[in-house]
């Protein structure tokens, strides 16, 4: 991605969350800004086939200011030659058990916004409903292992064939970097104004194995970028 066109979408992505308070407009520019699977998800067009999105664990909804400005500068015609498709949200809904994030989001996104639904909620309990795509972004290591199971499985049959499940993880067999990467999400964390929690890390390939018995396709990549990281972008489709 072209740095003038990233600065360009971290604009219109962060713009609206000045109406939320100084924090939130300046963790969504340093989230959007730097945050490499962001960027991913345009390049590669990782969400584009999927007008109805389900977000769990979304936080202020930082995923979906990020695609409603993509979409706008499609829209103004200024979408880079080589990238996949412009993204066309139609139903953007967002589950988060964060009451101090459902209030940044709603004081972002409106109390009637015609794309953006954020409610306060368990992902484990939530009625996941008919999406195209289901993201967890950073968050399923929050919840047990069953629980996480349980939850994988209520999504597959949430999804249609070529339905998408698109989550990042923390790799619990790399060593020290997963332990630098664990850091660093406590630190997040907490600066959020939460609790530091416990975390259910898994290996990469007992997360394969499982998504995979589910009937998914799974491509995992690297999302550390040049961070001494342990992220892994699973980017699963039903068969």
């Amino acid at each position: 991605m072209s740095q003038p066109t990233l600065n360009e979408l971290v604009n219109l992505a962060s713009e609206r969350y000045r109406s939320s308070g100084r924090f939130a407009y300046h963790y969504a520019r340093g989230k959007l800004g730097h945050d490499t699977i962001f960027h991913d998800i345009l390049r590669r067009g990782l969400l584009s086939h999927a007008p109805r999105v389900l977000d769990l664990g979304s936080g202020q909804g930082s995923l979906f200011s990020w695609l409603l400005g993509a979409q706008q500068l499609a829209a103004q015609g200024r979408w880079p030659v080589g990238w996949a498709a412009p993204p066309q949200p139609g139903a953007l809904r967002g589950v988060e058990l964060m009451a101090s994030d459902v209030d940044r989001a709603r004081q972002a996104f409106g109390a009637d916004h015609p794309v953006v639904r954020i409610e306060l909620g368990d992902m484990t309990q939530a009625d996941l409903g008919q999406p195209d795509a289901v993201t967890i972004l950073d968050a399923l290591h929050y919840v047990s292992v069953p629980q996480q199971r349980a939850l994988l499985a209520r999504i597959r049959d949430a999804l249609p064939r070529g339905g998408v499940f698109l989550t990042r993880i923390g790799d619990a067999s790399a060593g020290w970097r997963y332990h630098v990467c664990n850091g660093v999400d406590r630190v997040v964390t907490f600066a959020r104004g939460h609790r530091l929690p416990r975390m259910y890390a898994r290996p990469l390939a007992e997360w394969r194995a499982d998504l995979e018995a589910l009937g998914f396709e799974v491509d995992s990549r690297d999302m550390s970028g040049n961070k001494p990281f342990a992220n892994v972008m699973l980017y699963c489709r039903v068969r």
